[in-house]
Order: C-alpha cells, then sequence, then structure tokens
C-alpha cells in the first residue's frame, strides 16, 4: 500500500544510523552525568565548594550515591530499542527537577550550579532535536527567578530579568549551534549516501554495457556465422528435401537466438522499446511463418520498467510461438491500447482453438503467461474453444520507473 501524503517513509539503513547517532549522544550524556557527579563529590570535599553551594550534613553524600546508580540505570535504560528515547527524556526533566532545587537552594540565579542548565539544554538539543522537547530546560530559567523571588533576601526583580536575559541569550546560542551543526550533518550524509547510489548505479550500468559488448561480439558474431554456414548448406542440399528441412530448422533457431541477443543487449543498454520490438516480432514471424499479423497501436506509448516491457513483449512471443505450433491459423491480429491507467493488449487468431481447462501435461505455455503477467503487475484471461480460435487479452498496471542515473555507453 503506498504511503499516504505528508507521510515520509525512512529506510532500514537510515533507522539504523539514526539509532547510533542516538546511542553514541545517550553515552555522552552518561559520561557527562558522571562528570557532574565528580564535580558534586568535589563540592563534598572542598570547603569553600561546600559553603558555595550550602550543602550539610549526610544527605548530599546519599544523594551523590543514588545519582551513580541512577546514571548506570538510565543509560541501560536509555539503549532500550522500543522505549529507550521516552525514558532518557523523562530521566533528564528528572534531573532538572534536582538541579532547580539545588538552584534554589544555593542562591538562584547566582548559584555556581546555573551553568549546568546550560549543560542540559545542550542535552536536549542533542537528543531531541525538537522546538518543543527543548523547553523543559529553557522554562527552567524562569522557573529559577519565581523560585528565587519567594526566598527571602532576593534581589530586585530588574536584576533577576537581567540575569535571566543573560542566560536565555547564551541558551538560544547554545541551541542555534547544535541546530546548525546537526543540519549540516544530517545534509553531509544525505549527500553521501546519494553518492553512494550515483556510484553503484554507475557501476551497474558499466558492467551492463560491458556484458552486453562481450554478447554482442561473441555470441552475436557466432550466431551470424551459424546462420551464414546454414544458407551454404542449403545451396549444397538442394536434391535432399529432408536435408533441406533440418538445415531450415537449423537457420531458424539461429535466427531467432540472434534475435534474442540483440533484444537482450538493447534491454541491457536501456534503449530497449516495447513498440518497435512488437512490430519487429509481429513482422518476422509473418516472414517466418507465412501468417499475416495485424499489429494496431492505440494511445501514447509510454517508458515503462524493465519488468513490465519485457512481460508485455514475452506474452506476445509466447502466444505466437503457440499459434506457429499449434494454431494452424490464416490470421492473426494484435492490439495495443496505452492509457494513463492501463495498458492492454489483445492477442486474436482463427486457428483451431482449444479447451484452456485441458491443458496437456508438461505444456507451460499458458502457466508461463499467467505467471509473466503477474510479475509485470497485470493479469492475462485466455478464451478458447476448438474450431473458434483463441483470444489472449492482457492489461497492465502502468509502474513509475525506478530511478537511474544517466551514464554515456562506452561501447
Amino acid at each position: 500500500m503506498a504511503p499516504k501524503a505528508g507521510v515520509v517513509v525512512i529506510g532500514a539503513r537510515e533507522v539504523l544510523r539514526l539509532r547510533e547517532r542516538y546511542l553514541t549522544r545517550a553515552t555522552a550524556v552518561f559520561y557527562a552525568r558522571v562528570a557532574l557527579l565528580l564535580l558534586g563529590l568535589g563540592a563534598l570535599v572542598i570547603p569553600t565548594w561546600k559553603r558555595a553551594f550550602a550543602l550539610a550534613g549526610p544527605v548530599p553524600w546519599l544523594c551523590l550515591g543514588v545519582g551513580l546508580v541512577w546514571a548506570v540505570v538510565c543509560q541501560i535504560l536509555a539503549a532500550h530499542a522500543a522505549h529507550g528515547r521516552r525514558v532518557m527524556f523523562v530521566t533528564l526533566i528528572l534531573d532538572l527537577a534536582v538541579l532547580l532545587a539545588l538552584i534554589v537552594r544555593s542562591g538562584g540565579l547566582e548559584s555556581p550550579a546555573m551553568a549546568v542548565q546550560l549543560l542540559f539544554t545542550i542535552f536536549f538539543a542533542l537528543l531531541f532535536p525538537n522546538p518543543i522537547a527543548i523547553a523543559p530546560p529553557l522554562l527552567m530559567l524562569p522557573a529559577v527567578v519565581l523560585a528565587s523571588q519567594l526566598m527571602p533576601g532576593s534581589p530586585s526583580i530588574a536584576v533577576e530579568i537581567m540575569r535571566l536575559a543573560w542566560l536565555g541569550a547564551l541558551n538560544g546560542v547554545a541551541v542555534y549551534v547544535i541546530v546548525y551543526l546537526t543540519s549540516r550533518e544530517e545534509q553531509q550524509t544525505r549527500e553521501i549516501v546519494a553518492l553512494e547510489h550515483s556510484l553503484k548505479d554507475m557501476a551497474i550500468v558499466e558492467e551492463r554495457n560491458r556484458i552486453a559488448r562481450d554478447i554482442h561480439d561473441g555470441l552475436g558474431a557466432s550466431l551470424s556465422g551459424v546462420i551464414i554456414q546454414a544458407e551454404y548448406l542449403l545451396t549444397l542440399t538442394k536434391k535432399d528435401a529432408d536435408l533441406q528441412t533440418e538445415v531450415k530448422e537449423l537457420k531458424t533457431g539461429a535466427e531467432e537466438a540472434i534475435d534474442e541477443v540483440r533484444r537482450a543487449v538493447s534491454m541491457w543498454r536501456d534503449d530497449f522499446e516495447l513498440v518497435p520490438q512488437l512490430e519487429n516480432a509481429c513482422t518476422t514471424f509473418t516472414s517466418r511463418h507465412k501468417v499475416p499479423v495485424e499489429l494496431v497501436v492505440a494511445g501514447d506509448a509510454q517508458k515503462l520498467p524493465e519488468a513490465q516491457e519485457l512481460g508485455i513483449f514475452r506474452i506476445l512471443q509466447e502466444c505466437l510461438t503457440n499459434i506457429a505450433k499449434h494454431a494452424k491459423a490464416t490470421r492473426v491480429d494484435v492490439n495495443v491500447s496505452f492509457a494513463p491507467d492501463a495498458i492492454v493488449l489483445r492477442i486474436a487468431d482463427d486457428g483451431a482453438g482449444f479447451d484452456p481447462n485441458k491443458t496437456p501435461k508438461n505444456h507451460y505455455g499458458l502457466i508461463n503467461m499467467r505467471e509473466r503477467a503477474k510479475k509485470a503487475g497485470g493479469e492475462v484471461s485466455i478464451e478458447s474453444a476448438p474450431g473458434q480460435g483463441t483470444r489472449v487479452c492482457l492489461t497492465v498496471k502502468p509502474q513509475p520507473l525506478p530511478r537511474r542515473l544517466d551514464v554515456a555507453s562506452t561501447g
């Protein structure tokens, strides 16, 4: 089912890349948490730091131990495939709550711990590059001011607003730098992926052209030699009708094989055109089997993916082969109708006909046609009865062409 408008489909490789990036940044946050705990240890053992943060008693030591366990547990949970991001977001908000209490206790906007708020803004911007997700650390600034104003001996509101504006500006600069670097990283990643696809397409085109040259120069030349030898043998076997028949069959087989070679080469070189190939198949059939084929093309022919073009051609080819072998027809009508929503191929003959429900064993022509139609994204119907000819109808829904790099042929 096609994705709805506005829905971005992300490939498995891109999902893996984004997850690896998240895990790398989550690990960086873990190390930052450990570093903050080490600073907290310094605040507990260095007297001047201890007074600055207003820490006393056994509670700060207990909080430090709990914080270390908390950091380890958060890192383990953050790696969870399904809920790791949500866990990280919630735990960072809880960290902010603890930081808010420490800041308010140790002087509000004047607290030495206030600088840690900017660090949390960086954490949120790295892990959750979304305007709404970055809101919690930014909302902490007015929360600190509000809590400070409720404390006795708080600075004037004008001074607090000045400090708030200064810290807000620093947070804005930090967020801008991170967002800019992240966008540049994404752009470079997309360019690298596009370059990889281009190089892959170029290698495929080069290999297709090499195979096409080798087949054209090797197998094609050998089959041409077989045809020439068969024509020479025909001149030497005029008195032996049976031998002439065998040589003619050999020549016909070689001609059909070289037609297949040329068709394969044109397909590999990406210059296979459906209508000319259908015309060539009908003309060749008339020439070899002396049964007139009338081809009628309606609508504007459109370029289709290789699988669809080849499927349509092969079904016509299979029908003509069956007519030559079994139908004993005196006329064949082929109609091709091109429309934006469907391509319809109809083949009708006035031959002996058959019962489609009583196909002999080891005859796989009809099965092959249905399989080719399914592979081409269409369906085929067959109507026939003994003495009433056969009618085959193939309906194919056009598919979009795959992206392909335009590379000049080297041969």
